[in-house]
């Protein structure tokens, strides 16, 4: 990366394991290092969740304001300079009654699984991706950090795309595992480079991503 302070250069943070620990609030020294960085570089944020939770996990504070670019949703939602530039959705790419017979089949398959601990929030629908989850999303932190290693083992979300991958092949899907609990369901290239669309035209000499590490499934 160039050493001179040039906001011609853009960095891009993926969020949840990456400038928060998973699923928690921005630790301060990360906040600073941030701030400190922007000084010298355009900053953005890049999440599979939608804004509301990237807000929550920054600290409750205004992401818009404080970040050049936010890409909630993998940039399917777009924000600029403290300005909404585009909202991208699933439901206008496949149609409700896809939508529908891909939630009905999760869940069902969810409800045959046998696992250590279940919770609630089995599927949920965002603006650009359907994120499934095998414990639920309201499982506890230990719950989640026990999901994630009880996962590693039994390979229970890996089993899951599989079967996915194969009913739902005419849907031109792609699916990512990422995180501890669950997995997400998009259109093919609607995946965080998807948020590249929107900065491409900006003239940047150079964009950077940060993120952690991410098991994808390809379709």
């Amino acid at each position: 990366m160039a050493s001179a302070s040039s906001r011609d250069i853009l960095c891009l943070f993926d969020v949840d394991g990456t400038v928060t620990p998973a699923r928690l609030n921005i630790k301060p020294e990360m906040k600073t290092m941030m701030a400190e960085l922007r000084k010298k570089v355009k900053v953005g944020l890049v999440g599979g969740s939608d804004f509301v939770k990237i807000q929550e996990q920054m600290g409750g504070d205004d992401v818009t304001q404080i970040y050049d670019y936010v890409f909630p949703e993998n940039g399917l939602v777009a924000y600029k300079d403290g300005q909404i530039l585009s909202v991208q959705s699933i439901k206008k790419f496949l149609g409700e009654e896809k939508i529908q017979e891909f939630v009905n089949f999760c869940l069902r398959y969810i409800a045959d699984l046998k696992i250590p601990v279940k919770r609630g929030t089995f599927v949920e629908f965002r603006n650009g991706l359907i994120n499934v989850s095998p414990i639920g999303r309201n499982c506890s932190q230990e719950e989640r950090i026990a999901f994630n290693e009880y996962d590693k083992v039994h390979k229970i979300r890996d089993t899951f795309v599989k079967v996915l991958r194969e009913k739902f092949k005419d849907y031109n899907l792609h699916f990512s595992i990422g995180g501890q609990i669950s997995f997400d369901a998009f259109p093919q290239g609607w995946d965080k480079r998807y948020c590249l669309n929107h900065v491409m035209g900006e003239n940047f000499k150079e964009i950077h991503f940060f993120g952690d590490k991410c098991y994808e499934v390809r379709c």
